[in-house]
């Protein structure tokens, strides 16, 4: 059963790799390569469960924040060009 469910998720990191590859924007692309990173750590999860290792769950939720701390800053990047800059309020005007 646990071999179905990590020949599914290969299934759909394929298609989340074509769907990468395919765009056709920046923002499917990042969405995209975000997916393929949650299913890494659902495969990193059962892997472990198969072979009788649980310390493979830490290995998955260390993956997981650094997947998730990566894709808020090539979003970031995406959306100011900069990653030094916390938003538009910055380049000197008040309100």
């Amino acid at each position: 059963m646990f071999a179905t469910a990590t020949f599914a998720i290969l299934v759909t990191m394929a298609l989340a790799l074509i769907r990468a590859y395919r765009g056709p924007t920046v923002w499917d692309r990042i969405l995209a390569v975000n997916m393929i990173g949650t299913k890494t750590v659902l495969i990193v999860a059962v892997l472990g469960f198969l072979m009788g290792r649980p310390e493979f769950l830490d290995i998955a939720l260390l993956y997981a924040l650094i997947n998730f701390i990566a894709i808020i800053a090539v979003l970031k990047f995406f959306e100011y060009r900069d990653l030094g800059r916390a938003s538009h309020l910055d380049d000197g005007d008040t309100q």
